[in-house]
């Protein structure tokens, strides 16, 4: 027993003087057939380091034939010369976009200005004078929130620019919950701001064999006559690729009708203000039967949104009478608690894909995004591995991985082939870790109380 203990995992690099006990530093792997102290059974159940229980990177993502032919052949009948700029302008402000301003923050900025300009004895001014400084400072000085009506022309753009980076960051989405609950078989789905309709490709390339109805829901009627052309193939006639699709304006908000899964992807920064995104993912999570994908831009706006809708379910004291079961985070943090992040970077992933191959699109590109899913149930059904949240820096005979882990707390740890590299677990979590990507789950438990690293990180330097 005290020999097999001395091969707890240890994580990090620790100068010597800290004077913290080996015991509060100890990992142990939490692999299905393995314990604490039994180190005679197979780590990784004869599989190679590549292939351990926390991979869940997917190679370049690619569109389904069908699809990319129906995207060429839209574009190529209707593209004039200037798409590729248009397509460039259009995906520059969807990612630079902000969060519109609410109007209580938009009130407590006036008071602001208006008391600055009241309290300069140089500014004689009328209360129309003053008004009018306040609303120009605030013009100025505020992000000027603007709601994209996509008809039929920017529809268009809106393909070219989107669909096939916002079909892979939905496809590892949909990946995360299939590899980590393969027995999961959802019948039904829908989408929310369903837009170009790559929600219903992805979960059709993952769930094909089961799902049975997908219901797209967006509120522009061009869009969802675009997203009706490319499940035909791009043309208007013809039996669409995939059956059982069904399109509507207007969002359901009755909870007698729920759906394995619903899904938003990149729509709830589309709603013009934090009540309208409220009562959205409130009647989300009421249709929602097992899993709620949400999916944004990967900057601080997108983030900090997600946080938000995160917060409001977890905490929501509104229960579907229908459907009381409690939600839990299924992805991508291992724990319920507040977001580590939050004030600092945003929570991304990246997924390579090959884009639809026009003119201007021949290289592989990299989707930055940020995710939360949301399942209903107990917490104990999700695995509390710590997540790897930036790229890992693999460096000679020494691996750098920034970690989430269960007890709230970012980690950075630096595992060393001559520490963890020897014998027991420790070569294994070592390959492991060298072998994992960002994204990933790195197998193994942290106690809550662990100290930080004094190790510089690499990326800082």
């Amino acid at each position: 027993m005290a020999a097999a203990l001395k091969c707890l995992l240890t994580l990090g690099r620790w100068c010597p003087g800290l004077g913290v006990a080996p015991q509060a530093r100890a990992l142990a792997a939490l692999v299905p057939g393995v314990t604490q102290v039994d180190n005679k059974s197979g780590f990784l159940q004869k599989r190679p380091h590549r292939q351990h229980p926390g991979i869940l990177k997917l190679p370049h993502v690619r569109l389904p034939q069908a699809l990319a032919n129906g995207a060429q052949l839209l574009l190529l009948g209707s593209a004039g010369p200037t798409m590729e700029n248009q397509v460039q302008t259009l995906t520059s402000y969807l990612w630079s976009r902000h969060l519109p301003v609410e109007p209580e923050e938009l009130q407590r900025r006036a008071r602001h200005l208006e008391k600055k300009f009241l309290e300069n004895p140089d500014l004689s001014q009328t209360e129309e004078k003053l008004r009018g400084a306040v609303l120009h400072a605030l013009r100025k000085t505020t992000y000027h929130w603007q709601e994209l009506s996509y008809t039929e022309g920017l529809s268009l753009v809106y393909m070219a620019a989107r669909l096939d980076g916002g079909f892979a960051a939905v496809s590892r989405a949909f990946h995360e919950i299939r590899a980590r609950n393969p027995a999961f078989q959802p019948q039904t789905l829908m989408d929310f701001g369903s837009g170009t309709g790559s929600v219903t490709w992805a979960a059709h390339s993952i769930w094909g064999q089961s799902l049975r109805e997908y219901m797209c829901v967006d509120r522009s009627a061009a869009m969802l006559v675009l997203a009706e052309k490319l499940l035909k193939g791009g043309s208007e006639s013809g039996e669409p690729y995939i059956p059982g699709v069904f399109f509507r304006q207007f969002l359901p908000v009755s909870p007698k009708v729920q759906f394995d899964v619903v899904v938003s992807a990149f729509s709830l920064s589309e709603l013009p203000s934090k009540a309208d995104r409220t009562e959205v993912v409130q009647t989300l999570w009421r249709k929602t039967g097992h899993f709620l994908v949400l999916v944004e831009n990967g900057t601080k706006a997108g983030h900090s949104l997600l946080m938000d809708a995160r917060d409001l379910v977890l905490k929501g004291k509104e229960k579907s009478p229908l459907d009381p079961r409690p939600g839990f985070v299924f992805a991508p943090c291992p724990h319920e608690l507040p977001c580590p992040q939050l004030t600092n970077l945003a929570c991304s992933f990246s997924q390579a894909y090959h884009p639809i191959p026009f003119s201007w699109n021949k290289k592989p590109k990299e989707e930055k995004f940020s995710m939360v899913i949301l399942a209903r149930g107990s917490p104990e059904e999700a695995h509390r591995w710590p997540r790897i949240t930036q790229p890992v820096l693999k460096r000679p005979r020494h691996v750098h991985c920034h970690l989430c882990c269960p007890d709230g707390h970012m980690q950075h740890a630096v595992l060393t082939a001559r520490r963890h590299g020897s014998i027991c677990f420790h070569r294994d979590l070592y390959r492991c870790a060298r072998v994992s990507s960002w994204g990933d789950l790195l197998p193994v438990l942290t106690p809550s109380a662990f100290p930080p690293s004094t190790a510089q990180d690499p990326s800082e330097s």
